[in-house]
C-alpha cells in the first residue's frame, strides 16, 4: 500500500468509560482506495474506536490524523467534507422525505443558509440511482423499514462525496441480498479511490470485501492484515469463545471463497 496516500493514521489510542479500560494502544494506518474492516464480538471496542477516530469522543492517551491534521482540532466542517458516516440506526427528528435525507448530505459542501443547487439534486440522485432507492425518494423516511432507512443512510453518504467511509454494522437490519448488494457496493468505491473503514461482527462479510482486517479483542488488536493471515480458526475462536471452522468453499473454477463455520456446542438429538 505504500504507494497510495495514507490518509488515516491512528497511534496508540487509549480510552475508557470511567475505570473501564476500553481501547488500550490502538495502532494501524488506512490508505487510500483501501477496504478495511475491523472485526470483532460485542464490547470488543470496535464502536469505540470508530467514534474516537471521528472525533465524537477524545482519547486519553494518543492522536487520530486525517491526511497529517489531528481530527480533535478540526472543525465539524472540515471533517465532514472528508469523512462519511453510517451508523447503527437513525432517527430523524422530523419526517423528511426520502430524497431530503439523501440530501442532507450536501450539507458539508453548502455555504450557510445556502439552498441545495440543481447539481447537489443530481449527485443525490445518482446515489438513489446506486442503490436502487429512487422509488423511495418521495416517501416519508420514518415510515420506511430498517433495511430501507440503512440504504437511505448509505445513500446520504454518498452523496457527501466524501474521501473515507466510515459504516457501524452497515448491514445489521438488510435482508441477505441487500447485505451484499452494499458490501459490493463499498468494494467498488474502494476501488474508486475512496477509503472504507467498516466495523462487523461478522467474519463473512470481512472475507467477502476487505482488502485488510482489523481483529480486536478487550480493546486490543490481536491480529492485523490479508484475511488469509487473520481469519484463522484459533483466532476466530479467541475473538468469540466458540469453535469455529474456516473453510475455502469452491466457486466457478479458478475462483473460490472462504467462509467461517460455527460448531453447535450440542450435538442435535
Amino acid at each position: 500500500m505504500s504507494e497510495k496516500e495514507k490518509m488515516i493514521e491512528v497511534s496508540d489510542l487509549h480510552f475508557s468509560y470511567g475505570k473501564r479500560p476500553v481501547l488500550d494502544g490502538v495502532s494501524f494506518d488506512l490508505y487510500q482506495g483501501e477496504y478495511v474492516c475491523i472485526l470483532g464480538a460485542n464490547g470488543c471496542g470496535k464502536t469505540t474506536l470508530l467514534k474516537t477516530m471521528l472525533a465524537f469522543l477524545r482519547p486519553q492517551k494518543g492522536h487520530v490524523r486525517l491526511y497529517g491534521q489531528d481530527v480533535h482540532r478540526m472543525d465539524e466542517r472540515s471533517l465532514a467534507q472528508k469523512i462519511a458516516y453510517i451508523p447503527q440506526t437513525h432517527t430523524p427528528p422530523f419526517p423528511f422525505t426520502v430524497q431530503d435525507v439523501v440530501l442532507l448530505g450536501r450539507t458539508p459542501h453548502l455555504s450557510r443558509m445556502c439552498q441545495p443547487t440543481s447539481k447537489d439534486l443530481d449527485i443525490a440522485r445518482q446515489a438513489m440511482d446506486r442503490l436502487g432507492i429512487s422509488a423511495y425518494a418521495d416517501r416519508c423516511y420514518t415510515e420506511l423499514s430498517g433495511g430501507q432507512r440503512q440504504m437511505v443512510m448509505i445513500a446520504r453518504a454518498l452523496t457527501q462525496q466524501p474521501d473515507l467511509l466510515m459504516m457501524d454494522e452497515p448491514t445489521a437490519s438488510l435482508d441477505f441480498g441487500n447485505q451484499y448488494l452494499v458490501l459490493e457496493q463499498m468494494r467498488q468505491l474502494a476501488q474508486e479511490g475512496m477509503g472504507v473503514l467498516m466495523v462487523t461482527h461478522n467474519p463473512d462479510h470481512a472475507l467477502y470485501c476487505a482488502d485488510r482486517i482489523i481483529a480486536m479483542g478487550e480493546g486490543r488488536i490481536i491480529s492485523m492484515g490479508e484475511a488469509s493471515g487473520v481469519v484463522t480458526e484459533p483466532t476466530m475462536e479467541r475473538l468469540y469463545g466458540m469453535e469455529i471452522k474456516v473453510r475455502s468453499v469452491p466457486l466457478e473454477p479458478p475462483r473460490e471463497t472462504t467462509v467461517c463455520i460455527p460448531v453447535p456446542r450440542l450435538s442435535s438429538p
